[in-house]
């Protein structure tokens, strides 16, 4: 066990203190269970913020995403919002940890309630600018559980739940504003469903574990009101032939670089 000294609390589940960006990050999360990796720091690299907007990170597990927006990007503001309060204690450990008490906040809410049982969040509708979120991969009751409670419910959520979560990144987002979302490519019919009438002009990019291997997962980044349509990216490849990462995703991994979805390096 890694105790959390130093970052705001101790706990009494086993913890690991993990590195993101190359050192620039440090992160507490369960050592069992659901882990942070790869998918969040690609789905925060993509967002692109002006100074002084506001950031709403949801189902924000310990925080690596939101943490990693507020580490890139200096001047935003970041809210970290999260249904399980082991997970969320962790979140406020985590920011503190990492020195960002003045930028981000953490909220204790299950975004596919109904806004009008979370009053923390119900009186900043429509005052976010992005949102970023990877919601749980598959729905309950499909598929073999993950054994461990946590992850269990990180990776799984009940059936219209996906429905729910964008209802509630519209509420939350100002006219104009951003969704950002990173997902498997089998979920995208009903993301694009449930993005439809909400979201426009929609850009999907494919991730690649290697070329010429089909996507493992998919970025979506959609405008809210807009009627712009929807535009499909060449895709996005992470590994070279022996397996190491490319250098552009090496960027993002270890110093923290941004990803421009509509600007990629070409294939090799």
């Amino acid at each position: 066990m890694i105790g959390a000294s130093g970052f705001g609390g101790t706990f009494t589940d086993a913890t690991t203190k993990d590195a993101f960006l190359g050192g620039a990050l440090h992160i507490l999360q369960p050592s069992d269970g659901y882990r942070a990796g790869l998918d969040a720091i690609l789905l925060a690299a993509a967002l692109r913020a002006n100074r002084g907007e506001r950031v709403l990170d949801a189902g924000a597990g310990v925080g690596v995403v939101g943490l990693a927006v507020a580490r890139r990007e200096r001047d935003v503001e970041v809210t970290l919002v999260e249904r399980d309060p082991g997970l969320a204690a962790l979140a406020r450990c985590n920011v503190a940890g990492n020195g960002l008490e003045a930028r981000v906040r953490v909220v204790i809410a299950d975004v596919t309630r109904p806004l009008r049982e979370m009053p923390e969040l119900s009186g900043l509708v429509e005052s976010f600018d992005h949102l970023l979120s990877n919601p749980p991969y598959h729905v309950q009751g499909r598929g073999t559980p993950a054994g461990e409670p946590l992850k269990d419910a990180a990776n799984a959520m009940p059936a219209g739940g996906l429905e729910r979560w964008i209802r509630f990144a519209a509420a939350m987002l100002r006219p104009g504003g951003t969704i950002t979302l990173i997902h498997r490519p089998d979920a995208l019919q009903g993301l694009l469903g449930a993005l439809a009438s909400r979201f426009g002009a929609i850009v999907l990019l494919p991730i690649h574990p290697r070329g010429g291997e089909p996507a493992s997962r998919v970025l979506v980044r959609g405008v809210k009101g807009s009627r712009a349509a929807l535009e499909l990216r060449p895709g996005l490849v992470l590994h070279n032939a022996d397996h190491s990462f490319r250098p552009e995703i090496e960027a993002i991994l270890r110093h923290g670089a941004g990803l421009d979805i509509r600007n990629l390096p070409a294939e090799p």
